[in-house]
């Protein structure tokens, strides 16, 4: 028996947020064996819809593991180019993975993975840049769990947060990119952040369910050296396999000079200096999804909560570039709650958390949910 929520978000995945077409070479990366149902379902609607062929590339994040464990420094930095040449035949990019357990990586020398990413780099860059692609989490126990969640809770939130009418919330998104586009200086202000930054000539872009699943946000990027001031993100994440908590960071002239992490500052501190563009911002954005309203520790989901901010320290996205590159792209979210205003040119836009701006309110949740 089909589970219908599976084949409506299979036909999101494969018609609006990638369209699918006849003639298209696809490429479903999945992780993880509970994917299962999902994959069949997404590799179906690709024939369906007429696609030249379909590539299925399956990996599983304990035996990955392995390679940074087991792997020599030669067989790290080995770049498969076998990849990239395939890659380059690839008109759709399809990203499906069931993470069993987020932490796989957390006992492993995280420089061993920063350095490994930094080679693969190149497949992440053609893939963003030269292809019609979405990425998705598909819900297991180990998700439910670290969610604080039944696997039913989470089943319903996710296939809810990620099935929604894309079309309307697209057309939502407008006057905040039309409002992001005329702006110079953004303020963040809360309990013990304070940061200014420029996202003036860098256009703004909407996110809305053509990338990621669940989607809804609407972002740029920083001038590169305009960051002034701290800020902390009170939502926690997991880079490298790591986990990072109350993240604390100061920036001047757009470089975060001084970071700080409840339990990790070390950790921290390696992240921070992978290389030239690692400790500059590549990404401001909010969060506009009113499906998703608390953490979840996977950023899939928390970047997308409605009534935060985040910001991305590294690799700035093509079509919102403020020229920075980086090997990584780690997002970092802000929780507003009472106490906090985000203002555009000294007007307030965001106080507690819920739009104020006149043209932005329909943005909100209704009365009562946040």
């Amino acid at each position: 028996m089909k589970d219908e929520r599976i084949e409506r978000l299979a036909e999101v995945i494969t018609g609006y947020s990638t369209g699918v077409k006849r003639g298209d070479v696809v490429l479903i990366s999945a992780s993880g064996e509970e994917c299962q149902p999902l994959l069949k379902a997404v590799h179906r609607r690709c024939l369906e819809r007429g696609a030249k062929y379909v590539e299925i590339q399956f990996s599983f994040p304990e035996v990955a593991r392995d390679l940074y464990r087991f792997g020599s420094k030669e067989q790290l930095s080995h770049f498969p180019a076998h990849r990239l040449a395939f890659l380059k035949q690839v008109d759709v990019s399809i990203g499906i993975a069931a993470e069993a357990n987020s932490m796989v990586l957390a006992g492993v020398d995280q420089r061993k993975v920063i350095a490994h990413q930094r080679v693969l780099r190149p497949l992440l860059d053609w893939r963003v840049n030269r292809t019609r692609w979405v990425v998705l989490r598909y819900p297991t126990h180990g998700m439910a769990q670290q969610a604080g969640m039944s696997l039913e809770e989470l089943e319903d939130h996710v296939f809810a947060s990620c099935t929604l009418d894309w079309a309307a919330v697209s057309k939502r998104q407008d006057p905040l990119v039309r409002l992001m586009a005329r702006t110079d200086e953004v303020r963040i202000e809360a309990p013990d952040s304070d940061l200014r930054l420029s996202i003036r000539g860098i256009p703004p872009a909407k996110a809305d369910g053509h990338r990621n699943l669940p989607d809804g946000e609407v972002f740029t990027a920083p001038v590169k050296t305009s960051a002034e001031g701290h800020i902390v993100f009170n939502c926690p994440t997991i880079q490298g396999g790591q986990p990072f908590d109350d993240i604390r960071l100061t920036f001047r002239r757009g470089r975060a000079v001084e970071g700080t992490a409840a339990d990790g500052a070390e950790r921290l501190g390696r992240v921070l200096d992978t290389d030239a563009g690692s400790r500059y911002l590549g990404e401001f954005a909010f969060g506009l999804n009113p499906g998703i309203t608390r953490p979840m520790r996977n950023i899939l989901f928390d970047e997308k909560i409605f009534g935060s901010i985040h910001l991305a320290l590294g690799n700035a996205y093509r079509k919102c570039d403020n020229r920075n590159r980086s090997s990584i792209h780690w997002d970092l979210v802000k929780i507003f709650g009472p106490g906090s205003r985000v203002s555009f040119d000294g007007t307030p836009i965001m106080v507690d958390g819920r739009f104020v701006h006149p043209s932005l309110k329909p943005l909100n949740p209704p009365a009562g949910r946040k």
